[in-house]
C-alpha cells in the first residue's frame, strides 16, 4: 500500500470570478480535517498556505490541542491534531512529505472532464506498488489550473444526487467523503 496524505490549499486557489486568490485559514477545517485524516490513518495532513500571521495562527490552534489547555480539557482531539504540517507552499509539502523521494500529487475537483480517476480504480492504485501520494484540496472555488495541470492524476468529481447536478460540499465533507472512498474499510 502507498504512503498517502493530504494537502489543504489556500493557495493558490480560485475565487467566484475564477481569480487567483489566497484564502483564509479556518478553525472548523483544521479541527475537522485533522479528524478525518486521523480516522482514516493518515499520518501528516498539510496545511499550505503563503502568509505568515495565517501559518501562526493554524500553529497556535494546534498546540492549543497538543499541550496547551484544549488538551488537558479535550485530550481525545489531541492524536488528531498531531498530524496537522503548517507549510508555506506546495513544494514544501511535497518536500517534507516526499522526505527526499519523488511524491505523486492527486488533486480533487467539483468539475469533471471525462478523463478522472475513478474511485474504484483509485484505491487499486493505492493498493498496488508505487509512490507516496499526495492528494491536494481546494479552498475557495477550487484549486487553480497551474495546479490541476501539474498533477499525476484528477479525482473524479463527488457527483449529486440532485436532478440539477448541485456539487458544493465543503471542503470537509469532501475530504471525508474521499478518504472513506480510497481508505475506508468495506
Amino acid at each position: 500500500m502507498r504512503r498517502v496524505s493530504l494537502a489543504l490549499v489556500h493557495y493558490p486557489v480560485l475565487d467566484r470570478s475564477h481569480a487567483i486568490v489566497t484564502t483564509a485559514i479556518t478553525n472548523i477545517d483544521l479541527h475537522d480535517l485533522a479528524r478525518s485524516a486521523y480516522t482514516y490513518g493518515i499520518d501528516e495532513l498539510f496545511i499550505v498556505h503563503p502568509i505568515t500571521a495565517q501559518r501562526t495562527l493554524a500553529e497556535k490552534v494546534k498546540n492549543h490541542w497538543i499541550t496547551g489547555a484544549g488538551a488537558k480539557r479535550i485530550p481525545d482531539r489531541t492524536p488528531a491534531m498531531t498530524t496537522l504540517r503548517i507549510v508555506h507552499d506546495l513544494e514544501g509539502a511535497v518536500a517534507e512529505f516526499g522526505r527526499g523521494e519523488p511524491v505523486e500529487s492527486w488533486v480533487t475537483s467539483a468539475s469533471a472532464n471525462g478523463s478522472e480517476l475513478g474511485f474504484s480504480e483509485a484505491r487499486q492504485l493505492l493498493a498496488e506498488a508505487g509512490p507516496p501520494v499526495l492528494i491536494l484540496f481546494g479552498t475557495g472555488w477550487g484549486l487553480a489550473e497551474c495546479v490541476l495541470q501539474s498533477a499525476a492524476q484528477k479525482l473524479a468529481p463527488i457527483l449529486s444526487a440532485r436532478e440539477n447536478g448541485y456539487n458544493h460540499l465543503s471542503v470537509r465533507a469532501a475530504v471525508a467523503i474521499t478518504l472513506d472512498r480510497l481508505l475506508g474499510v468495506a
